[in-house]
């Protein structure tokens, strides 16, 4: 989105030398994504909001067209947004057939403040809503979860599935802080919990153990789809929070507890934020660690 964007092809170099540097890269079982199908974007998106993507790419190296202020278009974007969701839904494939036991997509741009209507927040299309809709649509599913970790509300997500009892969504998010949206009450498919600035691990751990695993647990999902936002680390300063390494894989291993008794250990993750390069690419490996059973 320009060489002053924080949401930059640098995030997934961080992420593959941090596998490197850990020793874990040669143990995970790489796929190249495929291109989105417009009828799988359309299932959670109208045909506006596609149009408006689809209709306005440059066709110019190095120029841009503005979406909002945070949010651009080069000519490279619309296969971008088309292969990270077609990752989203590969692996949401891959995971149902068993073919593998999870997954995490390393995917930009992100997702999860893309609502059915406009993009956002760095976000062109939800990869996580349109896999989740694939989920239950293509695959026949009756409940599943969202979990969300990103410092930002997933306005868009919640958006998406407001008043669908099949899809049960539990996030925390720094509050108040962009995108600025009230927080939903808390109903037993919604568990959104806003945390001020500051707020550190000791506070998401008991949050997550008091709120979202009694409601994961009740939902009983056949899957879980987690949008990996790694922006609440206490380096990472496009937030206000406090998480390190160890807080994304204690509450990796808390999610793939209810996956494990409920949804045959079924998970896909998709990369949201994460713009600190050293702290996104530590974060990314204690996540792909529980994930593997590493840890």
């Amino acid at each position: 989105m320009g060489e002053w964007h924080p949401e930059s092809p640098a995030r997934l170099q961080a992420i593959d030398d941090q596998l490197i540097l850990a020793r874990i890269d040669g143990l995970l079982e790489r796929r190249e994504a495929p291109l989105a199908e417009l009828p799988a974007i359309g299932r959670n998106h109208t045909p506006e909001a596609i149009a408006l993507i689809r209709d306005h790419i440059p066709t110019a190296p190095g120029t841009y067209y503005s979406l909002d202020g945070d949010t651009l278009l080069n000519c490279s974007s619309w296969k971008a947004a088309l292969r990270a969701a077609g990752a989203a839904l590969a692996a949401t494939d891959a995971v149902i057939a068993g073919d593998i036991a999870n997954a995490f997509c390393a995917i930009r741009p992100p997702g999860h403040h893309a609502s059915p209507s406009e993009a956002m927040g760095f976000c062109l299309f939800n990869n996580v809503a349109i896999a989740v809709r694939h989920a239950l649509e293509s695959h026949g599913l009756e409940r599943v979860a969202i979990v969300d970790f990103d410092v930002h509300h997933g306005n868009g997500t919640a958006e998406s599935f407001a008043g669908d009892a099949r899809v049960l969504m539990a996030s925390f998010f720094q509050h108040p802080f962009y995108p600025y949206t009230d927080p939903e009450p808390l109903t037993p498919t919604c568990v959104n919990i806003p945390v001020p600035a500051s707020t550190k691990g000791d506070a998401v751990r008991q949050l997550v153990t008091e709120h979202w695993m009694p409601a994961l647990r009740a939902h009983r999902p056949e899957m879980i789809f987690i949008s990996a936002g790694f922006d609440a680390h206490r380096e990472d300063d496009m937030g206000g929070m406090g998480l390190v390494e160890a807080d994304y894989a204690w509450i990796t291993q808390q999610v793939m507890k209810v996956a494990d008794e409920f949804a045959q250990g079924r998970i896909v993750s998709c990369l949201e934020g994460g713009y600190n390069l050293s702290a996104l690419g530590r974060s990314v490996v204690a996540h792909l660690k529980a994930l593997a059973g590493l840890d």
